[in-house]
């Protein structure tokens, strides 16, 4: 039997999708990229804010229509999505052939062959291991390991632990062998990802658990360089072992992405978050202190219930002081099963989105003159491709941007030596923007790696900006 995916939202649900196409795969299934040629089609779906739903219910129903017009004879619909609304979605959507929620992912199988009836959502939490079968659709240069899964922290913005759970850890042993795997067939970076990875092996006893595996992990030997870098890192779990295992290894990435929500006090209290903007500054120079050099991103949101106009000026004064390498800032989602949803002071719209434009306008200045200082200066890079802007352009990444979320530096010269995706090289920074950088490759390169082409495209190619946790 033919199956399509479409995966959306985050590298968590994409993972979710690569373990879930493994199981068809290992079955004898054929996966296809092309809608139409599918029998069954699977959406896996995001539900964190409003836009995320609506791209969700959008691109169900636009596979829906294959349907109609295709061969498809069943669309599943998986994910978040149908954590939150089962019962509507079995009610509303009767295009919808079943479902599959966040801990149901071994239903895949039974349901493409009819051999299973719709599940009541209620069931034991799930996590894959190093055997679980897994088809990767990322670049074969690059792919993501789920560390961990669900999340202890009581943010009031965030639904996410309602349906994924709480926190549980992968077995050291099952993230290594996973690793090293991805690592014998060629992959070239590994990006680490969880709810919280800096909570990472706390459910298994373990103290410092993030650290011992990011240095057990820089020690698989590998026949060339490689990168490990790690995603989702929460502010008070930042230690000094995290951040000294960081600097001691030159494979581990010199890059840290923390959302910090924001920086008033207020805010933050009303988030059950803690701190303030005053901690965060002094966070941020005990890293820059430990890992010289180090990129950090962060993420923002504006218009939480509460938040006056004094909180939001302390915020953009924070941003002004921080000089944060990369950062994203979203508009308040008023979710109905959060806890924010039942606060008082609610932020008009308009409110929301001036701050939205207001913040990244600091950023923006902040970020021209961050990239103007790296003209001249080299780093080495990892080669993704040719642009899809210009077939004049390719595109690297530096170590400071995670694929996907912090965009690409592009390569206008390649000196006497044509790049190949999927290799390190050298590049030197020649043209700045506010947000983009244009560079050309000063080195002969590296032997030319295995091919870039993922195992299997997801269809259609889409990806959501949505806030981190």
């Amino acid at each position: 039997m033919k199956v399509g995916f479409v995966s959306l939202g985050c590298p968590k649900n994409l993972v979710d999708s690569e373990v879930m196409m493994g199981e068809l795969v290992a079955r004898g299934h054929e996966l296809t990229s092309q809608p139409g040629d599918a029998d069954v089609l699977v959406v896996n779906t995001c539900s964190f804010i409003d836009p995320a739903k609506q791209e969700s219910v959008d691109t169900i129903l636009e596979m829906a229509e294959y349907k109609k017009t295709g061969r498809a004879q069943k669309l599943i619909v998986a994910g978040c999505l149908v954590e939150r609304y089962r019962g509507e979605i079995q009610k509303d959507m009767p295009e919808v052939d079943a479902l599959i929620g966040t801990n149901e992912l071994d239903r895949i199988v039974p349901l493409v062959e009819g051999f299973s009836q719709e599940g009541s959502g209620a069931v034991e939490p799930y996590l894959y291991h190093d055997l679980t079968p897994r088809i990767l659709s990322t670049p074969r240069h690059h792919a993501y390991i789920k560390i961990a899964e669900g999340c202890d922290h009581p943010c009031t913005f965030c639904v996410i632990p309602q349906y994924r759970g709480a926190l549980r850890s992968r077995r050291f042993e099952s993230v290594m062998a996973e690793a090293t795997r991805l690592f014998g067939q060629g992959i070239r970076e590994l990006n680490l990802i969880g709810q919280d990875t800096t909570s990472y092996g706390e459910d298994l006893g373990l103290r410092d658990g993030l650290a011992s595996l990011l240095e057990r992990l820089a020690n698989i030997e590998t026949p060339q360089p490689k990168w490990v870098r790690f995603l989702y890192a929460y502010p008070n779990r930042i230690t000094d072992k995290l951040l000294e295992t960081i600097a001691a290894h030159q494979s581990l990435v010199k890059y840290i992405d923390m959302p910090l929500q924001h920086a008033s006090r207020n805010v933050l209290k009303r988030m059950k978050r803690g701190s303030h903007g005053d901690a965060f500054l002094k966070l941020l120079e005990r890293v820059r202190q430990t890992i010289p050099g180090i990129s950090i991103r962060t993420s923002f949101i504006v218009g939480f219930p509460g938040e006056t106009d004094a909180d939001f000026e302390e915020l953009c004064q924070f941003v002004e002081a921080a000089k944060l390498d990369r950062l994203g800032v979203f508009k308040y989602s008023d979710e109905d099963t959060s806890k924010s949803y039942e606060l008082d002071g609610k932020v008009d719209g308009r409110t929301i989105e001036n701050r939205r434009r207001k913040l990244m306008a600091i950023q923006r200045r902040v970020s021209a003159k961050r990239n103007k200082s790296l003209v001249g200066q080299e780093f080495t890079v990892l080669v993704e491709g040719p642009s899809p802007e210009t077939e004049l352009l390719w595109e690297a990444r530096m170590p400071g941007q995670a694929p996907e979320i912090d965009g690409v530096v592009y390569i206008n010269d390649f000196g006497d030596s044509t790049p190949e995706p999927g290799q390190f090289r050298r590049l030197r920074v020649t043209e700045a923007r506010d947000y983009d950088l244009i560079g050309e490759l000063v080195d002969q390169g590296e032997p030319a790696p295995v091919l870039p082409l993922p195992l299997f495209q997801i269809l259609p190619s889409r990806a959501s900006a949505l806030p981190h946790r």
